[in-house]
């Protein structure tokens, strides 16, 4: 009588898992990934949202929305990015179409990492909010930041992906920088759209990041009252739109 072979040992999840964790180390053991990109939001936040409020908590609070956004879209600018483009140039995506692993196991793979360093920064951000900066919320509302910034990263992975297919590992984070930090000023991520001058509020919708923004803002109620499905379709949109052209960009490089 043969052997019975556990399911599980033909499993493709049991490759897609492998490859999460793998990736998900490699990033995590990646000072000059994980360190300014969970550093940064945190430090800001520390200054401007617990610092520098003036004892009301509403800066405290509207900061831990937008801080928590700003936070999200580098982890999925750099984390798809950077990445995409060094093992491009290095011949490693190549490898990885001859190896014996599920289609799209990479690409997963990145989306699980950058997922979780957003829950690592959702979570900090909270952690510190509700014991220093004394932000009080209601479970549901921690609840649907989290799950904001955790789904938020995926059209961000996107652009980035977009980006790395595009240009090398040299070039990448000084273009992502371009894009990132212009991107979160213009959308109200670092100061209220009220504050800033009137055609910058006007034009922030065509910014990505607004609506992830917005969206977080909702929850804590300082958002400019446009509705939810509009900004979700717009991440939608995004997400697949540069999810299309990347994978076509990287098609076409082969």
């Amino acid at each position: 009588m043969s052997a019975i072979v556990p399911l599980s040992a033909h499993s493709p999840w049991r490759s897609y898992l492998q490859e999460a964790k793998c990736e998900a180390l490699r990033m995590l053991r990646e000072p000059a990934f994980c360190l300014p990109v969970i550093g940064f939001p945190v430090l800001f936040y520390l200054l401007f949202g617990v610092l520098l409020d003036k004892g009301e908590g509403k800066a405290a609070q509207y900061l831990l929305a937008t801080y928590g956004a700003f936070g999200v879209i580098g982890a999925g600018l750099f984390g798809f990015g950077v990445t995409i483009a060094v093992d491009r140039e290095k011949g490693l995506l190549r490898l990885k179409r001859a190896l014996p692993v599920p289609p799209g196991a990479l690409l997963l793979a990145k989306m699980v990492m950058a997922m979780l360093f957003a829950a690592i920064i959702s979570l900090v951000l909270a952690v510190i909010a509700a014991t220093v900066a004394g932000v009080t919320l209601e479970p549901s509302q921690w609840l649907r930041l989290l799950l904001i910034d955790v789904l938020g990263v995926l059209p961000f992975c996107a652009i980035g992906l977009y980006v790395g297919a595009l240009v090398g590992g040299n070039a990448a984070p000084a273009l992502l920088n371009m894009l990132y930090l212009p991107m979160a000023f213009l959308s109200g991520l670092w100061l209220p759209l009220t504050l800033l001058p009137g055609i910058l509020s006007t034009i922030a919708p065509l910014w990505p990041a607004y609506h992830l923004g917005q969206l977080a803002l909702k929850v804590v109620g300082f958002d400019m009252g446009q509705p939810i499905a509009m900004h979700v379709a717009v991440l939608i949109g995004i997400a697949a739109l540069f999810f299309v052209l990347a994978q076509r960009r990287l098609s076409a490089a082969e």
